[in-house]
């Protein structure tokens, strides 16, 4: 098989999407890339991020291939768990507290940073719209980061998510409780559970 053919084949078997860096992995030739983009076969979506043209881009899993130690957080975590109906118009990444965000600030991310004790604190994966899989923030850790001091997520999408929540028959309400323990968000978790439950 062709190299050109091993790189359309890879970007199938992964959702339409073939990064720089898995074309390295696999010994082949970077420079093809760039000879499939030049003829029409490729579409650049990010920076080393290449998608076949029949696929719409997925702008989250872009920005999750190109800030890797990034984690999606709050409006965003609650757009992907479907407790809002908000879509994002800035989306929402939390880094270590050492990771520089300039760049990330510059792609006009919404950056959060997080002491390395609580950095991977309900880390988790799901799928995005498109079906290809991120980091993200489970929706217990999501909730107590949109009542932290200094996130100013709107009073509505708290309540929106909150109430969705609650409806969730698969909320977990002790691991919510000891999160909200943990981030120091107990006492305002408590009043929207007594509201909602």
């Amino acid at each position: 098989m062709r190299e050109t053919e091993q790189i359309m084949q890879m970007a199938q078997e992964n959702n339409g999407t073939v990064t720089s860096a898995m074309v390295t992995k696999s010994g082949l030739s970077r420079g093809i890339l760039k000879y499939l983009y030049d003829h029409g076969k490729l579409e650049q979506s990010g920076r080393g991020v290449y998608i076949l043209p029949e696929i719409l881009g997925d702008e989250i899993y872009t920005l999750q291939i190109r800030y890797k130690r990034g984690i999606f957080s709050n409006d965003t975590a609650l757009f992907l768990w479907g407790l809002t109906d908000r879509t994002p118009n800035r989306y929402c990444m939390t880094f270590p507290a050492s990771y520089n965000v300039s760049s990330a600030r510059a792609n006009n991310i919404k950056t959060s940073q997080s002491v390395d004790s609580l950095f991977e604190l309900g880390l988790t994966e799901i799928k995005t719209p498109a079906q290809n899989t991120v980091r993200i923030y489970n929706r217990e850790r999501t909730l107590c980061d949109i009542l932290r001091k200094g996130n100013h997520t709107d009073i509505q999408l708290i309540t929106q998510a909150f109430k969705e929540y609650a409806r969730s028959p698969d909320r977990d309400i002790s691991l919510l409780s000891e999160y909200s323990k943990i981030l120091k968000v107990s006492e305002k978790v408590r009043s929207y559970l007594e509201i909602l439950l």
